[in-house]
């Protein structure tokens, strides 16, 4: 099983989108660790989304659509639709 998850920068509400084949919860606490060098300026996250696959490519196709403007969009309102 594979996990896109994205989660939002409490610090400036920035989203960040990934994939795992770990839990999201896992990976959640490792950004917080800040075991991500790259996004260590954002801290902390909190986890906003999830989606399962149960194929790697299904899940990295995901997550490059969700890196587009367009995913951005539906993830927008996902999350919005969410709260």
């Amino acid at each position: 099983m594979y996990t896109v998850y994205v989660l939002r920068s409490l610090r400036n509400g920035g989203l960040y989108v990934g994939v795992t084949k770990r839990s999201a919860e896992e990976r959640l606490q490792e950004h917080n660790a800040a075991k991500t060098e790259g996004n260590r300026n954002r801290l902390p996250y909190e986890l906003v989304y999830t989606e399962n696959y149960t194929s790697f490519e299904l899940a990295l196709r995901r997550e490059v659509f969700l890196k587009t403007g367009k995913g951005r969009q539906v993830l927008k309102n996902v999350i919005t639709n969410k709260k």
